[in-house]
């Protein structure tokens, strides 16, 4: 049987990203630009590497992605996040196995907004986790209940990952293929079936251990709480409001009154103004007046360029990447090899799924979503899966996953650090969250569940 060509750059790219990512522990940025060398030398490209180089830094969505993760830096320095986590420990506490219940959702909403699986691990953790252990819960399982809620911001609005994968799918459909508004309309649909199943596991794990509710002079009182951290609840509200709107009233309210360029630059202007006006209100309310002085916010942007530059560094090489890939023909070429496989949709989807399982045992999420976003959405589409759900399980079955299996799981790790626990005991229960992610990965992407949005 002859290996078709995109197998072979796959098979090169990975290798590449493995030896100097994984052996050689290299920068996941330096990792995709040496990739995308090497695939330029082997393929013979290089007089076309000039047009690559353009479309990486042409793509509008990467500087909504930068706009996220600065937005991200601000929410967590002004400590914000803090005050909602109040808020909602104070209410759900109260229950048998309320501090796992608070984390899931805590942690999903936390996740979300500041970007970072890990660092939302250590920052909500650090208050969820020995909450958890005091009522019961073993360190294993609070580590787990914890790492495994904080990545599901990878793949809840506003997270960088779901940018890469509307760019995805805009590229091989076109801008006018769906609005954001109703792309993350859908992104919230898929979220809430995967935070009901992490509740329900919490819920099975209560009951197997017998676990408690956090006592009364550990909860903090909600009323102090919501005196404090109300105005942390309107986070939400402005971030997601504009899409919502957008969602509903496009075809409608704002193409009558805009007309149809109108409504459609304006839809694409939400992705540019609304980290701006999130991270304005987060300055206008925090209690921390002294790190939002202009010497203050230009610190904070100072420190906080080593955790954009490699996010940004890795949306452009991995975009360049894609380019190349969009010539040598190599999302055609892989649909035809699994068309000539005879999965069908069932086997493509499991096959898919495990295939981004031990891809991100490797690779970062957001790397994945970038350089392999459009070749995964032609090839779900092939047999038969909408390709806005696709696209918009991108962030789920690269982000989710990679952050949650070892031995790239730094939540794991992170939550095991947090909880004291035994790494052999956290890797056994861990197993039980990855086949649970894995088979809601299945059932939501054969469409067997109504998705909001769709």
């Amino acid at each position: 049987m002859v290996i078709p060509s995109a197998l072979i750059y796959l098979g090169i790219m990975l290798g590449v990203i493995v030896v100097w990512f994984m052996l050689l522990k290299r920068p996941v940025y330096e990792a995709v630009l040496i990739s995308f060398v090497v695939l330029l030398t082997v393929t013979g490209n290089w007089g076309n590497v000039g047009a690559y180089i353009d479309k990486g830094l042409s793509t509008s969505l990467l500087y909504s992605m930068t706009a996220f993760v600065a937005m991200s830096i601000i929410l967590t320095k002004t400590k914000i996040i803090d005050s909602c986590l109040a808020i909602i420990l104070s209410l759900l506490g109260r229950i048998p196995g309320g501090a796992g219940y608070v984390s899931v959702i805590a942690s999903s909403f936390m996740g979300a907004l500041s970007g970072s699986g890990p660092g939302n691990v250590m920052a909500t953790g650090a208050i969820t986790i020995p909450a958890m252990k005091r009522t019961g819960f073993p360190p294993e399982l609070a580590a787990n209940i914890e790492s495994n809620a904080s990545y599901m911001g990878n793949m809840i609005p506003p997270s960088s990952n779901i940018l890469a994968a509307l760019s995805a799918l805009t590229a091989l459909y076109g801008d006018e293929f769906i609005s954001q508004g109703q792309f993350w309309i859908v992104l919230w649909g898929i979220g809430l079936w995967f935070i009901l199943q992490r509740l329900i596991t919490v819920f099975a794990f209560c009951k197997y251990y017998k676990v408690k509710a956090m006592a009364k002079e550990e909860l903090p009182s909600f009323k102090e709480s919501l005196k404090v951290g109300w105005q942390g609840l309107l986070l939400p509200v402005i971030i997601l409001l504009p899409f919502v709107l957008d969602y509903l009233f496009k075809d409608s309210f704002f193409t009558d009154r805009l007309g149809a360029t109108g409504a459609k630059y304006m839809s694409s202007s939400i992705l540019l103004f609304i980290p701006g006006v999130a991270a304005l209100f987060s300055c206008l309310i925090t209690k921390e007046k002294k790190t939002v002085t202009p010497h203050g916010i230009a610190k904070m942007f100072g420190n906080g360029v080593k955790s954009i530059s490699p996010a940004v560094g890795v949306c452009v090489f991995g975009y360049m990447i894609g380019a190349l890939f969009s010539d040598l023909n190599v999302a055609a070429d892989l649909e035809a090899f699994i068309a000539g496989a005879s999965f069908g949709k069932f086997g493509l989807v499991v096959f898919l799924c495990i295939l981004t399982c031990f891809l991100g045992m490797v690779i970062p999420g957001s790397s994945l979503v970038v350089i392999f976003g459009p070749v995964f959405i032609t090839t779900f589409a092939s047999v038969g899966v909408d390709p806005i759900l696709a696209a918009a399980m991108l962030p789920c079955i690269c982000g989710v996953m990679c952050g949650i299996t070892p031995p790239l799981g730094l939540g794991m790790y992170a939550g095991m650090s947090l909880a004291e626990s035994d790494f052999s005991k956290t890797f056994k229960n861990n197993l039980w969250w990855v086949a649970g992610q894995f088979i809601m990965e299945v059932v939501v992407l054969m469409g067997w569940l109504p998705i909001l949005g769709l």
